[in-house]
């Protein structure tokens, strides 16, 4: 398939929520009360929330910078490209880069909400996550019909109140929410534990997919502080193996025949041998272990139950067949150092050089559509959804890398390699300049 040809939907990139955020959203007695945006004398910006500063507004959001002034060090709006937070350039970033669709993560509410959970007042925490759900949903997404999948936060707290909060939004066209991939971790029960029952429950109703992205457990995996901080960006996505297994063994996907997963941001290459081995582990040891599949094996309830998606895994494209054809979706990871925007037609061509045009336009849009219940030709006509339809929109999107002098490097250019250590020092330094008055 030509380059040009390509529909391509993403089901993982980010958004830096901008100040505006719980402005028309949350009812008067709470706002006072609400995560505000407060600028600091070192030029950065950060969100305060109960006396807590929440620094790196941008997380790594370093879309259109020099590759050398990647990094960690807290931003302010004014160094990030527009398309970070304001929708209006997002869509113009996609045109750009001639994508039709976009699931947008959250940034300073964490992947599974964590921020809301932790507040003690729980009618705030409710509070709060349903304006940031109506936000997402009404706001950021609704501004372009038919260029969003819609994602809701949970109420992880409380799985009650979680399911209900999945029926409340799939009223309102949303049918997937963020969950963690270690609840455990995040002090709440593990996905072993009936206590999630009524969640998966609401999750099956509704038609609701359960998204879960790498680091959305209690944080990133460092090997040790003297390690280059790349060891760190190699093994975090292969991390979701973890939770993979985790849900394979568990009795989630048998007890509710209807539930799928997503998992965001962990490549496909590593997926044939996890599969392979948990066939194996079931035959050898099921009569021990008292797993009981029936007549399927542990590989089949992975390819009809979980989705999985990559941003450039040529690996994993070679090997798609024993990933599951049906189940796999691209990303972009716009606006995250990861990205492969403006350029992800180019490398996607690249990966599917050998591919049928069938199974690309499976794993470029239809099983997005499919599983996550989006239909973006019911707004717009399909044949101005293509990477040209689109880029022919963006001639004056300014695609040159841009040097925003974004804060302090983890560590002066000494020719050695920057170490996890260098990265918690960079963000821990966020707290220490005052807040302007």
């Amino acid at each position: 398939m030509r380059l040009e040809d390509m529909i391509l939907v993403s089901v993982d990139d980010h958004v830096v929520e901008p100040p505006t955020l719980f402005d028309q959203h949350l009812a008067d007695p709470y706002k006072a009360r609400a995560p505000r945006v407060v600028h600091k004398t070192d030029g950065t910006d950060v969100w305060l929330f109960e006396g807590r500063q929440l620094p790196n507004i941008g997380l790594n959001a370093v879309v259109g910078r020099p590759p050398e002034e990647y990094g960690m060090e807290p931003t302010s709006y004014e160094q990030l490209r527009p398309g970070c937070w304001n929708v209006d350039e997002r869509v113009r970033d996609m045109n750009a880069n001639g994508v039709l669709g976009q699931m947008c993560f959250p940034s300073f509410p964490q992947f599974a909400g964590q921020l809301f959970a932790t507040c003690e007042d729980k009618e705030l925490a409710l509070a709060l996550l349903r304006a940031y759900n109506d936000w997402h949903i009404d706001e950021w997404c609704g501004s372009y019909p038919g260029r969003f999948i819609p994602l809701s936060l949970p109420a992880i707290w409380d799985p009650k109140l979680m399911a209900d909060e999945v029926r409340r939004v799939a009223r309102k066209g949303c049918h997937t929410v963020s969950f963690s991939q270690d609840p455990q971790g995040l002090g709440h029960p593990s996905i072993h534990d009936e206590h999630w029952n009524p969640v998966w429950q609401a999750c099956a109703d509704e038609g609701t997919i359960v998204t879960v992205h790498i680091g959305s457990g209690s944080g990133m995996f460092f090997t040790s502080p003297d390690a280059p901080v790349d060891v760190m960006i190699t093994n975090t996505p292969m991390s979701i193996a973890n939770f993979a297994s985790d849900l394979l063994w568990s009795p989630i996907l048998r007890r509710y025949p209807t539930l799928k997963f997503a998992l965001a941001e962990g490549g496909i290459g590593w997926i044939p041998y996890l599969l392979e081995r948990a066939d194996y582990v079931y035959k050898h040891h099921h009569r021990w272990t008292h797993q009981d599949f029936g007549d399927k094996l542990p590989s089949d309830l992975f390819r009809e139950h979980i989705v999985t998606c990559f941003i450039d895994d040529e690996f994993g494209i070679r090997n798609r067949h024993a990933v599951g054809i049906d189940g796999i979706t691209w990303e972009c990871d716009y606006p995250h150092s990861d990205t492969t925007w403006p350029r992800a037609p180019e490398t996607l061509a690249r990966c599917f050089e050998e591919v049928p045009d069938e199974e690309v336009r499976k794993i470029t849009h239809e099983n997005a559509m499919r599983h996550f219940r989006y239909d973006p030709f019911a707004h717009i006509p399909r044949e101005q959804c293509t990477v040209a339809a689109l880029r022919a929109q963006a001639g004056d999107v300014d695609l040159a890398h841009r040097s925003q002098h974004g804060g302090t490097p983890p560590t002066p250019d000494t020719g050695r390699p920057v170490t996890t250590a260098d990265i918690q020092r960079q963000l821990a330094s966020a707290f220490t300049a005052p807040i302007a008055d």
